[in-house]
């Protein structure tokens, strides 16, 4: 069975995305084994390495990976929620589209970053103000990939739908939605990288716990070694969830040919 799976992983090449990222370790090793990186400004792989094993030990790595998570699960469900329910009636009506077009055109340009002293303002430095900003990154990318999939499904399914007289609930329940399936699952993959981003720039700013204030803590505290651990566990957290949700949508979307 383990031969079959080594034989498989060989054959599916996928180690080809292992190469570059290994390489680039290997010699980022090297080169600061060599004493040409400044270690303050670059610690070697193996050191970050240490610090990682010695936040884990002290159990923080843990509290602030869980209090980050949090953050971003209960954002980006809101922010994915109403993505997908604003995505859809703004691409089944061009009224509707015409009615928010110029506000959303006024306020998506706004980066991320700069909602975060806005909403401390308005709501403080408590959870309210990271969760609204995780959605609001979360809620531009689904919303954006949701209209234009509804928009884009085949008219001839459509067609067909209203050939065999069913009603408007089953041709968006049953024909419109299964089509913009795929965009929307891509809108769902792009929105956790936003997701991640809008949570570590808030607890960049104002948190006293989380992946975002552990690097901002240790860059003002002179170790870049646990603060660039803390950028690898962002990183590794972000690869794994979209890993998850590509799997996830493998299995909802079998009918779909495009790879």
């Amino acid at each position: 069975m383990i031969k079959k799976k080594i034989r498989s992983f060989v054959r599916s090449k996928s180690w080809l995305g292992i190469i570059l990222p290994v390489g680039l370790i290997l010699i980022w090793q090297l080169a600061s084994n060599l004493e040409l990186i400044n270690a303050s400004l670059l610690p070697s792989p193996a050191r970050i390495w240490r610090s990682l094993v010695k936040q884990a030990e002290s159990g923080k790595l843990a509290v602030n990976i869980l209090v980050s998570l949090r953050r971003v699960l209960v954002g980006y469900a809101l922010g994915a929620s109403l993505g997908i329910v604003i995505g859809i009636i703004t691409g089944l009506s061009k009224t509707a589209t015409k009615i928010v077009s110029v506000l959303f055109e006024l306020i998506r340009p706004i980066p991320i970053i700069a909602w975060v002293p806005v909403l401390i303002l308005w709501t403080g430095i408590g959870e309210t103000s990271k969760i609204i900003v995780i959605m609001i990154g979360t809620f531009w990318t689904v919303y954006l990939n949701t209209s234009d999939g509804i928009r884009n499904v085949d008219r001839k399914y459509v067609e067909v739908s209203k050939i065999f007289l069913k009603s408007k609930k089953i041709e968006i329940t049953k024909v419109m939605f299964p089509a913009a399936l795929p965009g929307i699952f891509t809108g769902l993959r792009v929105g956790v990288g936003s997701a991640w981003i809008s949570v570590i720039g808030a607890e960049l700013i104002a948190a006293s716990a989380g992946l975002g204030f552990m690097i901002s803590y240790y860059r003002e505290m002179a170790q870049p070694s646990t603060m660039f651990a803390g950028v690898l566990v962002v990183g590794v957290i972000g690869f794994l969830i979209n890993v998850i949700l590509r799997r996830v949508e493998k299995r909802v979307l079998k009918w779909n040919t495009v790879k």
